[in-house]
């Protein structure tokens, strides 16, 4: 591996834009997509080996795994700068603090609100109120750390005088990063340009901070308007993989690198980032989170770099430029390779995960392998993704307190379907049988008559992994239960198979999203 740390800087040099990744908290804070512990060590792993420069690795007041998972991050990232989120309130920056203490270099990113609507109805505070809370958050939390970022929360919808003021304040206090928020994804990019412009020119020592971006997508400008404050002066982009993150999600990090590494004629910028490495981070948080990326969804997308129109695909044929302004390698984008099959061996298919970007354990390795030996009996040609979906579903349902042991399901036009299913439930198994208006029906109420009635079925989603009629199937549930929505996804030749998977890993995920506190939905940066 490349050494990708040795171009990190302090974000001040004139080119250099750096990376501040918010995937493990913001994009956590997406309905559903919670993360186990083991998950958000995977991802921050990846995101510190890929070049980002700032992890956000959680909220440490919200909960005790939250805390768990940014101290765990904290002892374990390499490079980047591990960052812990927290109010303006002394308990919050304690929290934070004690989590990030063994970090090789640590951040603590503090926020209060400052627009109008939020002071008054949100904080019910005055602004004078909020200014001293800006202060004192700031001084408690440079006894922790001397690189301190402040927010100030909907930023973009506050008066300019009382933003300036509180800037200000927070650079007096000691802040070294200024981040500015568009909360609510309200901002247009000349609006959010105009915004940097005048804070770096107002304030007094804004030469000597670094200021930041923190977009919104719910009106789908969250790149324009991240890119925009960088020509307005800004050098710190806070993004997700994906783009994850509350309502329509934040700012994607793919999008914005590159943007930035593509049109470099009018974004004569920089960042640390391995594009090449993109690819691999894209489909381990949507693994994670069960968010499946959409088709068309810019570089990580299954459609970026497809070509169907008879006159793109003759343009291809003469000249890739002609209708791609990035090759498919440089995000990680590999061909589909027919290499492996049934006789490969476990060495082949060690060197395999390698050349696929994965490194797994002992067990993990050989619940794959397992799995990969049964799909090559079934299918005449095992592609990259193929093993893809295999390693992806093991690496989600590892955890899992519920599994699948068994499932056999009668259908056709006669009816009625049924299923016959098997869980094991902490180590003990249960069956049951049900009927139902269908085999997907009756397979969802068979798990039901196990786990107990209670989640609502959302969303029901097949795909295929790969062409053809031996495909492995990918499922992706969507569940909700008294609030909380949840997604699972699962893998298998078998379309009810890979259907019961995924129904049983949503409802996992359900047992993680009740321990969701009210201080981790207060973060609405």
């Amino acid at each position: 591996m490349s050494d990708v740390s040795e171009n990190r800087s302090d974000g001040r040099e004139a080119g250099r834009i750096l990376i501040f990744d918010t995937t493990l908290r913001d994009g956590e804070q997406s309905p559903g997509a919670s993360m186990t512990h083991t998950e958000k060590l995977e991802v921050a792993e990846i995101l510190d080996e890929m070049g980002v420069d700032i992890i956000e690795a959680g909220f440490p007041i919200a909960s005790n795994g939250d805390f768990e998972a940014v101290k765990e991050i904290a002892e374990r990232t390499k490079n980047a700068v591990v960052c812990g989120l927290s109010r303006a309130q002394p308990k919050d920056i304690d929290r934070a603090g004690e989590a990030l203490k063994s970090a090789k270099r640590a951040r603590i990113h503090t926020f209060i609100s400052t627009s109008p609507v939020h002071m008054k109805y949100k904080l019910q505070m005055e602004p004078d109120a909020v200014h001293e809370a800006v202060i004192a958050s700031v001084t408690r939390a440079r006894n922790y750390t001397d690189d301190v970022e402040w927010s100030p929360e909907d930023g973009t919808r506050t008066e300019h005088d009382f933003l300036c003021r509180c800037v200000e304040s927070a650079i007096k206090a000691g802040a070294t990063t200024i981040n500015i928020p568009d909360t609510v994804g309200y901002t247009v990019p000349e609006e959010y340009r105009a915004l940097i412009e005048m804070l770096i020119a107002r304030v007094p020592g804004a030469d000597q901070v670094t200021f930041s971006t923190h977009c919104h997508n719910d009106l789908g400008m969250a790149v324009a308007n991240s890119l925009a404050g960088v020509k307005g002066g800004a050098r710190q982009i806070e993004c997700t993989i994906n783009g994850i993150g509350e309502r329509a999600g934040n700012a994607a990090l793919e999008e914005v690198v590159m943007a930035i590494k593509t049109r470099g004629d009018v974004l004569p910028f920089a960042t640390g980032v391995d594009s090449a490495r993109i690819m691999r981070a894209s489909k381990l948080v949507s693994t994670v989170t069960s968010f499946p990326v959409q088709y068309n969804k810019a570089i990580v997308g299954k459609n970026a770099f497809a070509h169907e129109s008879g006159i793109h695909q003759d343009g291809m044929l003469k000249h890739t430029q002609t209708y791609e302004i990035m090759t498919p390698e440089s995000v990680g984008v590999v061909e589909s390779s027919l290499v492996m099959g049934k006789h490969s061996g476990r060495h082949a298919f060690a060197e395999k995960l390698r050349e696929l970007g994965y490194e797994l354990g002992d067990n993990a390795f050989q619940d794959a392998f397992r799995r990969f030996k049964d799909l090559a009996d079934k299918k005449k040609l095992v592609y990259d993704e193929d093993i893809v979906a295999i390693v992806d579903d093991e690496m989600a349902h590892a955890d899992d307190r519920i599994k699948v042991v068994a499932l056999t399901v009668i259908a056709g036009t006669g009816g009625p379907q049924k299923a016959t299913i098997t869980l094991d439930v902490d180590g003990h198994q249960h069956t049951a049988e049900a009927s139902g208006d269908g085999p997907v029906d009756a397979t969802f109420k068979a798990i039901k008559s196990v786990i107990g009635e209670g989640p609502k079925l959302l969303l029901y989603q097949v795909h295929a992994v790969t062409a053809g009629t031996d495909a492995q199937a990918e499922v992706s549930v969507r569940l909700e239960e008294e609030g909380s929505t949840v997604t699972g996804r699962g893998a298998d030749t078998d379309t009810l198979v890979a259907s019961a998977r995924a129904y049983v890993s949503a409802v996992n995920r359900l047992a993680l999203t009740r321990g969701r506190t009210k201080a981790q939905a207060a973060t609405g940066l």
